[in-house]
């Protein structure tokens, strides 16, 4: 190749095969044209073939494939430098040697830098095999982002383009010896010192590839590795940005994900001495970069693990997440306009952890309500004034749910209900009142509230979902009552002047619906009747 290539695309390779070919073919097959790029892949002592599969294509290839082999060096980093170091594009990209790129990825990259003049492009990826990627930045091209209020913290990889005179005046480089996340310090930098960051949204340029036998080297760190790796990438972010909202950009991605993948359901196996490991490391890094608007914005489970290692209470952070696991999320203890998450260590003296940690905080609960409200019987009640609607059901909120009511509510609730199973209810909607009668006590197990609720049917012509309303944290939630397969009590006939047919019935989203409407009777001959159901006009429930 006489002229500088318009890119370099850096392959680390190490036992990557039968994946490495898929990858070598993509990159030759690139729209592009071979006179404007070149291939640095860097063999990392593999034992699998791979160094075989790379020389087949430099020899068919020898314009644009070039390998260099060195030694097992445990990770990207070390060959990742080494090709920067031989690297003459104008522009270098890094490709995984078990991914591969789309056909006109390198042409479309390339372009729209020169276009936007950007130091940074970030194609979209996608994920192969189960492979996950946080697609929120690939929402629609972006000519020029910033790295701290849009979701770029949450695409670290170096699977980006960068333009090589920003690579080459400040140095980036790999770390070698970060075995886990290596790339993020090189692509946080870059980012950092970028004049102008893009995003090219409408062409999927990267197919990042889970591997059968998953061994990515991403999944095959244990605990302790990952804790290191992580805080020499938030240490790396402090000694970048000031302390302030831009850091806290930065590291929420880091307590959101690296931190908090500590703390899933593997840790209460881990041995004792492994989990005070990580508790000491993790008290260390809250420590020193979990802000008080960092906590804030954390999710209720979140922040209470989180708070749990900070104090060191291994043992209660152990109980919180065998018994979520095991039991759903724990209660809401309700306090006025304030609403607690009743994990393990709430008001334990033995931890001493602030309340700030377990109160709910603006964030979403009307999932959790959903799934802590279950329905447990539903039968008629008929009087001279009328029929009623007698329910039992469980409210996973505990202390004082007197807010909480029973209503019959015409309408569907709005579609984006489906997901979470209940909604908060703007403040524009006016709240049902719910004559009747109405008992709230908590449960044997003290983990929910049972209600009984007794409630009047209208004698209209009618089909209305049952819910529920409880204030929670300044806010009213709906839920709708899910039958869970519960029997339901057999259609009832009420009122003689004007006879009605009420029936219970769960909808086709399993929300139990209530439908009323009034009997005719029609003659069908001398000396005879015939009763029956004038059927409500048919509505949508959910």
């Amino acid at each position: 190749m006489t002229t500088c290539p318009d890119v370099t695309v850096i392959v680390a390779v190490y036992n990557t095969m039968p994946y490495l070919t898929e990858c070598l073919n993509s990159l030759v097959g690139q729209s592009i044209g071979r006179e404007r790029f070149e291939v640095i892949a860097v063999d990392d002592g593999s034992t699998d073939g791979s160094g075989s599969e790379l020389d087949r294509f430099a020899e068919q290839y020898p314009d644009v494939v070039t390998v260099l082999r060195q030694a097992n060096s445990g990770g990207p980093a070390a060959p990742s430098n080494r090709a920067l170091d031989r690297a003459t594009g104008r522009y270098v990209y890094f490709v995984g040697s078990d991914d591969y790129l789309g056909e006109e990825a390198l042409e479309r990259l390339v372009a729209y830098a020169d276009t936007c003049e950007s130091d940074v492009v970030a194609g979209r990826m996608t994920g192969v095999n189960g492979r996950y990627v946080h697609q929120k930045l690939y929402a629609r091209n972006a000519p020029d982002i910033s790295l701290y209020d849009s979701p770029l913290p949450f695409t670290l990889a170096n699977t980006k383009l960068f333009r090589r005179e920003l690579v080459e005046k400040y140095r980036l480089r790999f770390p070698e010896d970060l075995p886990v996340g290596s790339d993020q310090p090189f692509t946080i930098e870059a980012c950092v010192r970028a004049r102008r960051i893009s995003v090219l949204a409408d062409y999927t340029c990267y197919y990042a590839v889970r591997r059968g036998d998953a061994s990515n080297i991403t999944y095959r760190a244990d605990h302790l590795a990952r804790l290191r790796c992580t805080a020499r990438i938030m240490d790396h972010v402090a000694g970048l940005v000031a302390a302030g909202p831009r850091r806290d950009a930065l590291l929420a991605r880091h307590f959101a994900w690296e931190l908090s993948k500590l703390l899933l359901t593997d840790f209460p196996s881990l041995d004792i001495d492994t989990r005070r490991s990580l508790c000491d490391g993790l008290s260390e890094l809250l420590d020193a970069y979990y802000t008080d608007a960092l906590r804030d914005s954390t999710g209720v489970r979140r922040r209470v693990r989180f708070g749990l290692a900070r104090r060191g209470a291994v043992e209660a952070l152990s109980r919180a997440i065998t018994d979520e696991a095991a039991h759903g999320a724990p209660p809401f203890r309700l306090e006025g306009d304030r609403a607690f998450a009743a994990y393990p260590g709430f008001r334990d003296p033995a931890v001493g952890l602030d309340d700030r940690y377990y109160e709910l905080l603006g964030e979403t609960v009307a999932g959790r309500l959903a799934q802590g409200t279950e329905f447990e019987s539903a039968d008629w009640e008929q009087q001279d004034t009328g029929l009623w609607l007698t329910l039992r059901l469980r409210l996973g909120v505990v202390g004082d749910a007197s807010s909480a009511v029973v209503v019959l509510a015409q309408g569907a609730m709005p579609r984006d209900t489906d997901g979470p199973g209940a909604r908060r209810m703007p403040p524009e909607d006016q709240r049902p009142s719910a004559p009747g009668a109405f008992t709230a006590a908590p449960t044997a197990d003290g983990r929910a509230t049972r209600i009984s609720a007794r409630v009047p049917v209208p004698a209209v012509r009618a089909k209305k979902g049952v819910r529920v309303h409880v204030d929670v944290a300044g806010a009213t939630y709906e839920i709708p009552v899910r039958t869970g397969g519960r029997p339901m009590p057999l259609a009832r006939r009420w009122g003689e002047a004007e006879p009605y047919r009420v029936a219970a019935r769960p909808n086709t989203k399993g929300r139990l619906v209530i439908t009323t409407g009034p009997l005719v009777e029609p003659r069908v001959g001398p000396g005879t009747r015939l009763w029956r159901l004038l059927r409500p006009r048919r509505k949508r429930s959910r």
